[in-house]
């Protein structure tokens, strides 16, 4: 089972991660970007805004995602792997280029392995508001509400683009709300 959990910056993905991780303790736990060592430097390259053009930015991802699929999905594809985003976040975040040739790339940077199963935490413009105002941004979640909300709406056209299993999931519910709704998708 390859399970993601996906939603923009704020949404929950940490702390039903850590739920996650107390019920599932054989489970391998990852995440996109920064889920291999090569994975770390690129994702501080591009939070960190090091990248001057967003084609470059889509790149680093894109090797990021590259290197993932090759050393923690592909050796342990018959273990339970949760991973903190994934090829969804990959397309979506890449809106400056067409959706077809971003899931084109992607799909080579995966060799075509998608999740078995897709969890997408959903905000609100106002919820997404109050969240970021009570912390300090990144240089990704500093381009605004607009940005963030059309990035999780290219998440659900992703989603349903690739015709993956999958949750959508109010993340103004309560965590315990949440946490059931993940139990259920993932125990059908």
């Amino acid at each position: 089972m390859y399970v993601v959990i996906e939603g923009i910056d704020t949404a929950g993905k940490s702390t039903q991660l850590d739920i996650l991780k107390e019920k599932y303790h054989e489970a391998i736990f990852t995440k996109e970007p920064g889920g291999t060592e090569i994975g770390l430097k690129l994702r501080q390259m591009a939070l960190n805004g090091e990248a001057k053009s967003k084609v470059a930015e889509m790149f680093l991802f894109l090797a990021d995602r590259a290197e993932h699929i090759e050393e923690v999905i592909k050796p342990n594809k018959e273990k339970m792997v949760i991973s903190d985003r994934s090829i969804i976040s990959g397309i979506s975040y890449a809106s400056n280029m067409p959706l077809e040739i971003v899931t084109t790339l992607n799909l080579i940077a995966t060799s075509n392995i998608l999740p078995s199963h897709v969890i997408l935490l959903e905000l609100t413009s106002e919820e997404l508001t109050k969240r970021l105002a009570e912390k300090s941004n990144d240089s990704i979640e500093s381009r605004g509400i607009d940005y963030l909300i059309d990035i999780q709406n290219r998440m659900k056209k992703t989603v349903e683009i690739l015709n993956l299993n999958h949750i959508f999931i109010d993340a103004s519910l309560s965590i315990e709300e949440i946490a059931q709704k993940i139990e259920d998708f993932l125990n059908e």
